[in-house]
This record gives C-alpha cells, sequence and structure tokens, in this order.
C-alpha cells in the first residue's frame, strides 16, 4: 500500500514497468456510482502519480487505464511506459513485443517521493 484515506487506495502492480492502481474505497462497479468527492479524490491522485512517473523515469508515455471486467472495483491503472519494455507500444495485456531491455531502476525511490507528495 503506498497511500490511503477514507476515498481510495493506491497499491503497486508488480512489473517490468512503473505500475500504480488507485482503488475506491467503497467498492463500485462503475465510475458513475462514485461520489463527487471520491471521483475528485481519483483524478487528483492520478494526476499526482503521472506527473510524478513523467518527472522521475521520463517515459515515452503515461497510460491510465479502467477495465474492471474481472475485478467490477472501480480502480485505475497509471503506467509509465517506454520503447524499451517488453510490449511498447502494445498495451501492457496486449501481445509480447519483444524481450524488453527496459530496466526499472530506483522503483523504491519513487514511491518514496510519492508518498511524500501524498502527505
Amino acid at each position: 500500500m503506498i497511500y490511503e484515506n477514507s476515498l481510495i487506495k493506491i497499491e503497486v502492480e508488480k512489473s517490468e514497468i512503473p505500475w500504480l492502481k488507485v482503488f475506491t474505497q467503497k467498492v463500485h462497479q462503475e465510475f458513475s456510482d462514485c461520489s463527487k468527492e471520491e471521483k475528485e479524490e481519483i483524478w487528483k491522485s492520478l494526476e499526482i502519480i503521472e506527473k510524478e512517473m513523467l518527472s522521475f523515469f521520463k517515459p515515452k508515455k503515461i497510460n491510465i487505464a479502467s477495465f474492471g471486467n474481472y475485478m467490477p472495483h472501480v480502480h485505475w491503472h497509471i503506467m509509465a511506459r517506454f520503447e524499451e519494455d517488453s510490449y511498447f507500444p502494445e498495451p501492457m495485456w496486449g501481445k509480447v513485443q519483444r524481450e524488453g531491455s527496459y530496466k526499472l531502476e530506483n522503483f523504491d525511490l519513487f514511491l518514496e517521493l510519492l508518498k511524500e507528495k501524498f502527505k
């Protein structure tokens, strides 16, 4: 757990790339079911995470997605993408394109810096 309050929680997805997930604390099936406060907290957290990933990792692109087909609980994926990762330019759920050469370094440091942003 990276961060949580009464509205959301932020978790790490184990991956070859920087990948975080933002969940609502209450289980909602659809984003439209969320309260105004939950929606605002989600957008705020997505913006903080995206800006920090851009600054820290200098990725080619940030991917933000919300599917919830297997887990019908509102959540968002935030991923820093690199031309050297195994799937680029496909989504991380897509077909592997190559043996990736991207090395995820200093992720623990990034998480510590991110935690400070959420204080």
